[in-house]
């Protein structure tokens, strides 16, 4: 190649060029094609920055520079926003330690990177696992620290990057057999039906359509030719203009996506990425329904109703639901952190669960 030109790889890691050229590619931090804060932010007037690189645009801002008074710190959960904190603390010249009661680093990205399409998300999982090693963070996986393990380690500060957890939505019926959450679906693989109805459209709900409608290690963003054939993108030397007609793949199920708020679905995903994912569910055939409420789960289905008063009733038929319905903080270890006098900062998700903002974290 004369020239190879990149945009969004080099706000991911501007150092993209010196590391290859030093054979180390595997430090690279990888664009991971959201748009989430370079494009979406162009559209909305905002600062250009990065989702995986924070500093991207704010150099000036966020400073990291060496510390002054070297602290022992833990950082509790090993999700985006705990690798981040405990790397650039580390960089920074204190001595972390890092716990996660799973067995993987990652959190909620290893949910994602199962999606169709978010295959990278895995990519920035191997950034962090050399950032540990390259910044001396002691990892403790399948470790649930409690107040009194960090009181003996003699921390002076702790951060606490705990995640989430999947908000109960309390719908009459949601013990029965015939119910999963969506982490029962991604992370432990239960199976699910033919015919499934997924409560709450946000983007957790949209990730699981999508991940259902499309056959097992069988994701079209992993195949060229499939993903051609899948949105219609043609050779301009054999087709005007390279657009073709779309054949997508038959869905591997039939789905319904709800949400009680009326309007469209996936009203608040990127501004330049939603209309992909709702483009691809429509071309799956999936059923969007707004403005419902949850009346109960049967043997046969979901109960929904509409109308101002919610008058008219209506059996959603499915063999499985699943529960997308927001998530909510998780921050029990606070309080003893709090009664044994360790100053604590919550971040991430443990902090503000709305819409599982990765950016943010």
């Amino acid at each position: 190649a004369d020239m190879i030109s990149m945009a969004r790889p080099l706000l991911a890691d501007p150092m993209f060029v010196r590391k290859a050229q030093a054979g180390q590619a595997d430090r690279i931090n990888t664009c991971i094609a959201c748009n989430q804060a370079c494009l979406d932010h162009v559209f909305q007037r905002k600062t250009v920055s990065c989702l995986v690189n924070p500093r991207a645009g704010h150099e000036g801002d966020l400073v990291i520079a060496p510390t002054t008074q070297r602290k022992k710190v833990a950082v509790v959960g090993a999700g985006p926003a705990g690798l981040a904190a405990a790397t650039t603390l580390a960089e920074r010249g204190h001595d972390v330690d890092l716990f996660d009661s799973a067995d993987e680093i990652g959190g909620q990205f290893n949910l994602a990177k199962q999606i169709p399409g978010k295959e990278e998300f895995g990519e920035t999982l191997r950034y962090f696992a050399n950032r540990i090693e390259d910044t001396g963070v002691r990892l403790h996986l399948s470790s649930r620290a409690s107040a009194e393990d960090l009181q003996g380690l003699g921390v002076d500060e702790v951060v606490l990057a705990t995640g989430v957890t999947p908000r109960d939505p309390h719908i009459p019926g949601q013990d029965s057999p015939n119910v999963v959450s969506y982490l029962d679906v991604l992370a432990k693989g239960v199976p699910v039906g033919e015919r499934v109805a997924i409560v709450g459209a946000g983007g957790i709900g949209f990730d699981v359509a999508e991940y259902l409608t499309v056959e097992p290690g069988e994701s079209p963003t992993m195949n060229l030719k499939e993903w051609l054939e899948e949105w219609g993108v043609a050779d301009p030397d054999e087709v005007r203009g390279g657009l073709g007609t779309p054949h997508p793949a038959p869905a591997a199920r039939q789905v319904t996506l709800l949400q009680r708020k009326t309007g469209k679905l996936g009203a608040g995903l990127g501004k330049t990425t939603g209309w992909i994912h709702r483009a691809t569910l429509q071309a799956k055939g999936v059923t969007m329904i707004p403005g419902v409420n949850y009346e109960r789960i049967t043997p046969e289905g979901l109960v929904i109703s509409f109308g101002e008063k919610h008058e008219r009733e209506h059996l959603v038929e499915a063999d499985t639901i699943v529960l997308c319905a927001g998530q909510e903080s998780l921050r029990e270890l606070e309080p003893a952190l709090v009664a044994a006098g360790i100053p604590v900062h919550v971040v991430g998700g443990a902090s503000v669960a709305a819409e599982l903002d990765a950016k943010r974290a």
